[in-house]
């Protein structure tokens, strides 16, 4: 599988680009993953529905199928901070691409989602990890790079370029262990 990051700060449109990228991607016949990063308590569950019930009642896991859809929901008895990897670990190994949204800290490559707003500083000239930048503002950029520049608004071609750039997002959790 490849894995590609996307971070940038609130507001910068990163899952804007996302749900636009997905169907590109999928258009080429890629399945696609995501994992993305909660900063506050979130809830898929519904008071009533029996698995929410059996959560309450004190399940450490309650996963729901049907034949289109499993969903998996864990209750740490602690807070936890899992890791991206940790993350990644838990995914199908038969996707194609695991799109990551935030965890802007991690050691993945990653594509910063940069617009040109006042306070709003770029990660690119500090961060090693970011591969390209994907703007709607190319010539605001606050310093010069060398790193591709793509068009926040062109998700078919910043697909293309995920596609001809694989190999460089080829992950191997060993890496990372």
């Amino acid at each position: 599988m490849k894995v590609v990051g996307f971070a940038g700060y609130s507001g910068s449109g990163k899952t804007t680009l996302i749900e636009r990228l997905i169907p590109a991607l999928k258009l080429r016949g890629l399945r696609v993953s995501v994992v993305k990063h909660a900063h506050h308590s979130f809830d898929i569950d519904h008071p009533g529905k029996d698995t929410y019930r059996h959560r309450e009642a004190g399940a450490f896991e309650v996963v729901v199928a049907s034949r289109r859809r499993l969903a998996l929901v864990r209750e740490f008895e602690r807070e936890a901070q899992l890791t991206v990897h940790q993350l990644i670990a838990e995914l199908y190994d038969g996707v194609d691409w695991v799109i990551v949204e935030g965890f802007k800290q991690s050691n993945l490559l990653k594509v910063e989602v940069w617009r040109a707003e006042p306070g709003k500083a770029a990660r690119y000239p500090e961060d090693d990890f970011i591969a390209a930048i994907a703007t709607d503002t190319p010539d605001q950029l606050p310093e010069a790079t060398l790193r591709p520049v793509l068009d926040l608004n062109d998700p078919d071609a910043m697909a293309q370029w995920l596609v001809d750039n694989g190999h460089r997002f080829e992950y191997d959790p060993e890496m990372y262990a």
